[in-house]
């Protein structure tokens, strides 16, 4: 790698040393620069030719530089005669100006070492592109080395040298004398130029119409660059020290054979002994036979054959060598119609450029692209004729490369972009678009293309903005988003409101719909489709093309119309659209396919939210039933035995009920959903409550309406303590075994709103006495409980159950209480309520008559259903507290005989 680096700087070096010795010093290097070693030209290739620029005006133009160390091996006269040769030449050249003669620039300039002046842009000499390197850079530029001539290029090259030697002879009355490759030059656009005047001769009498040319005899002992190329120098020139017009027709002729031969002449000279050559060469010309011809075309060859003819008459002029059919080709006739352009009028020009597009294919690239495009692009300064030329240069355009496009076509394009009129302009640019969008950079783009776009959205013209609108979809594509979304849009729906063109308001909305899915969705939804009801107009045209763009959205995959949306804009604008007095049956029925179609997927979208909601809810309420049942048990379990109630029938009992009742599987009703908001609103608030001290023993109202047992008590001692405060009357103090705390329950009566309004009560039924008042009962509420604010009523059974089940007036019979003994807790050893009686001690002396003993009495109790007091607005019954279930109490309560009254009556005397 670095030897490469070292080869490749050493090069460089050795051109940078090269161009700088052989020209510097010369007063052409004070006006250009001077750039690459690119040919040779001249006599003897004794000219390099470098590419250069000029300095004030960036002007490109070629240097052609004689370096004098050539001629360093000759003696100083020699040397001498070799530089006013060449200097000849270039004077000679830069008096002539004519299309067909290499135009100079800058006449020539000397210096201590060289020789220079400056030409119009030069690729090569045709000796270089014939394959004659002498005097190249080395290695040999690869454009040279690969250069091949096309047919076209041949032709029109051959005429065009045959039109300057027509100029030659009839303008100027010149014979050039060293017509060879070396002083026929290839110019930047491929055209053939003349140079190498360093022979010409002048006739002796310009007035006279018949020239008299006085010609040199050869001298062979002159450097070879002091004398023409013997091998393309007419016979009569060496052989009779003769010349005139028809000695260059002879060295045409040499010059189309080398052409068409690999550059080598028809004769090899011995230029050691010129003469006898040429003797020798004048015999074989004599008989020329059609074998020596075989490479030149046949439509020509007989033309070549007279140039070299013997006889000088017999070779045709120059004049009629333009003339012959060889040269009749369509692609010459039209490179030499290029040149002379500046002689037409602007009607002949434009039927030229009309029928150019029909030739244009049949040329070769390069001959389109460096001959013909000059010339089309220097057109653009005629704006009546742009709508002409443009149509060619833009076809050309489609067969170059992007490079060669922003390089050789884009400069001039941009100023053409620019120009409103004529408006055939911005129609040829509108069909082309994709062209310009695909090869033309991005920052080019936006500067110049798309600001011309939005001229013909804006134009006055009509015919401008339908076919801009039916052009646009073609390239949506290739605009970048944020000019389409910020710029494009808004001026399509601009000439769709604005317009009083129908056309132009259908050709908007059908734009619009086809450039969708290069959009986004919400800016569709947000800035489209709103839009649409802003449209004034209602021609079954403008309703169609509405209709289509709903119709895109809504089945387009990206973009797509939500159902709120559908439900709330789209649909209620369709359905008001629909029953249009304008639309026919078709149309409406083009309309209600639509509408059905958005209301089905409307429908579906939505049952499927609302069946996928509501399972998620389910699932979420069996979710927290389970939480509830975990946490319940988890309570359970970690109770104190000491503190808490071990076991508590029917506690919760109600849940599985629910979950039971109102499994997620089944369908429910309004008012099922109802109760089970309500009662697991009631879970939550029984979880969200503190556990009760154990000490404490408070009632309170329940929201719920139950009523559940909170803090353990002694029933007996709170039930002896109440009685003796009820009656007066004075129990026994014997000793009484104390009952365990664990199964008692506070008597007092809920406080909460729940229980009812008991305050304004007068009494309440409890099975033994119709009218019981609970003051002179001596039943005093407790305060409020704690625990869930449920009150504990749970040491006061509902003996309206008894009494309407069993009769309590059954005298002589045993009284069984051991039933009750459920109530109480385990924590102290249990002393049944038999054990109590019969170790009561007896009561001794008159005794007041008890009011509870005169409850016992025959009267008949009232008859109450349970079922209405269940339903109390206090909730006090067996249904309203769970604790008073049948399962805990009924059975042990219908086995007891009606000698209860008994009992009690031995209890409290």
């Amino acid at each position: 790698m670095e030897s490469m680096l070292n080869k490749l700087k050493s090069t460089v070096t050795k051109v940078t040393a090269d161009v700088t010795s052989a020209v510097m010093g010369n007063p052409v290097t004070r006006e250009f620069e001077v750039g690459r070693h690119i040919a040779s030209g001249g006599p003897g290739l004794s000219w390099r030719i470098y590419n250069g620029t000029k300095k004030s005006t960036k002007q490109e133009v070629a240097v052609f530089v004689f370096d004098k160390k050539i001629i360093d091996k000759y003696q100083k006269f020699d040397k001498d005669q070799i530089i006013d040769s060449l200097k000849k030449g270039v004077q000679q050249l830069t008096r002539l100006r004519h299309p067909r003669l290499l135009t100079v620039q800058h006449p020539l300039e000397e210096s201590r070492d060289c020789l220079a002046f400056c030409t119009e842009p030069v690729f090569a000499s045709l000796a270089n592109v014939l394959g004659q390197w002498d005097n190249l850079p080395s290695p040999v530029p690869t454009d040279i080395k690969e250069y091949k001539l096309y047919d076209v290029e041949t032709k029109y090259g051959l005429l065009q040298v045959s039109e300057g030697l027509s100029f030659l002879h009839s303008g100027v009355k010149m014979v050039h004398g060293n017509l060879t490759p070396e002083n026929i030059i290839l110019n930047k656009s491929g055209a053939w130029k003349i140079m190498g005047f360093d022979f010409s001769i002048s006739s002796g009498n310009p007035s006279e119409q018949e020239p008299k040319y006085t010609c040199k005899e050869w001298d062979p002992n002159l450097p070879p660059l002091c004398l023409p190329n013997p091998e393309y120098l007419a016979p009569e020139y060496i052989l009779s020290v003769s010349c005139d017009s028809a000695s260059d027709m002879y060295s045409l002729g040499v010059v189309m054979h080398a052409v068409f031969n690999e550059g080598k002449p028809i004769f090899q000279v011995n230029k050691q002994d010129i003469f006898k050559s040429f003797s020798r060469q004048l015999d074989q010309l004599s008989r020329l036979s059609p074998a020596a011809l075989t490479q030149i075309p046949e439509d020509v060859r007989d033309h070549v054959k007279m140039l070299l003819s013997v006889t000088p008459t017999v070779r045709p002029d120059a004049d009629q060598m333009t003339k012959i059919p060889f040269f009749d080709d369509m692609g010459a006739v039209t490179l030499q119609y290029f040149d002379s352009l500046f002689q037409r009028d602007n009607l002949q020009k434009s039927q030229f450029y009309k029928g150019l597009p029909k030739v244009l294919p049949k040329l070769p690239k390069r001959v389109v692209v460096f001959r013909i495009l000059p010339a089309l692009t220097s057109e653009f300064v005629n704006p009546d004729m742009v709508p002409f030329v443009l149509p060619n240069v833009l076809l050309i355009a489609e067969e170059c490369t992007k490079d060669e496009y922003q390089r050789l076509i884009l400069p001039e394009l941009i100023p053409v972009f620019k120009q409103q009129e004529p408006v055939q302009i911005l129609l040829i640019f509108l069909q082309k678009m994709d062209l310009l969008l695909t090869k033309t950079p991005a920052e080019d783009i936006k500067n110049s293309v798309l600001p011309m776009v939005y001229r013909a959205l804006e134009a006055p013209s009509i015919q401008i903005q339908e076919l801009c609108l039916n052009i646009i979809p073609t390239f949506a594509n290739l605009i970048d988003y944020p000019s389409m979304k910020n710029s494009l849009i808004p001026r399509v729906k601009t000439a769709c409101l604005q317009t009083s063109s129908l056309a132009v308001r259908v050709n908007s909305l059908v734009c619009l719909g086809k450039i969708l899915e290069y959009l986004d969705k919400w800016f569709v939804i947000d800035e489209i489709l709103p839009f649409l009801q802003q449209i004034p107009s209602r021609e079954p045209a403008v309703l169609m093309g509405i209709l289509g763009i709903y119709k895109c959205t809504f089945t387009h995959k990206k973009l797509g119309i939500p159902k709120e949306h559908l439900a709330g804009k789209s649909l209620p604008h369709l359905v008001s659209l629909s029953i249009d007095n304008n639309l026919n049956l078709n149309q409406f029925n083009s309309f209600m396919a639509v509408i059905r179609d958005m209301l089905s997927r409307m429908e579906a979208e939505h049952k499927t939210k609302l069946e996928q909601l509501h399972i998620m809810q389910e699932q979420q309420r069996s979710l927290n039933i389970s939480n509830q049942l975990n946490q319940s048990e988890e309570t359970k379990s970690t109770s104190s035995p000491g503190n808490e109630v071990k076991s508590i029938p029917g506690h919760l009992s109600w849940l599985p009920c629910i979950e039971t009742s109102f499994s997620p599987q089944v369908s429910l009703t309004m008012e099922e959903k109802q109760r089970l908001a309500r009662e697991q609103e009631q879970a939550a608030k029984l979880r969200s409550q503190q556990p009760l001290a154990p000490q404490t023993v408070k009632s309170a109202a329940l929201t719920t309406g139950f009523l559940c047992p909170l803090q353990t008590k002694d029933l007996t001692s709170s039930l002896m303590t109440n009685m003796t405060s009820l009656s007066n009357l004075s129990l026994s103090s014997g000793p009484r075994p104390g009952l365990g705390q664990g199964g008692a329950v506070s008597a007092g009566f809920a406080s909460g709103p729940l229980m009812g309004s008991m305050g304004s009560m007068g009494t309440v039924s409890n099975g033994f006495n119709s009218g019981m008042n609970l003051a002179s009962a001596g039943i005093r509420p407790s305060g409020p409980g704690v625990y869930g604010g449920m009150a504990t009523t749970t040491s006061t059974p509902n003996f309206t159950s008894l009494t309407q089940n069993q009769g309590l007036s059954q005298p002589n019979k045993a009284s069984d209480m051991s039933t009750l003994d459920s109530l109480f807790g385990p924590q102290k050893p249990k002393v049944s309520l038999n054990q109590m009686v019969s170790k009561s001690a007896p009561v001794t002396g008159p005794v007041a008559p008890s009011p509870w003993v005169n409850q016992f009495g025959a009267q008949p109790a009232p008859q109450v259903n349970p079922m209405a007091m269940a339903g109390a607005s206090g909730g006090f019954g067996m249904q309203a507290n769970p604790f008073f279930s049948p399962q805990n109490f009924s059975q042990s309560i219908t086995t007891q005989s009606a000698s209860v009254n008994n009992d009690l009556k031995d209890l409290f005397g």
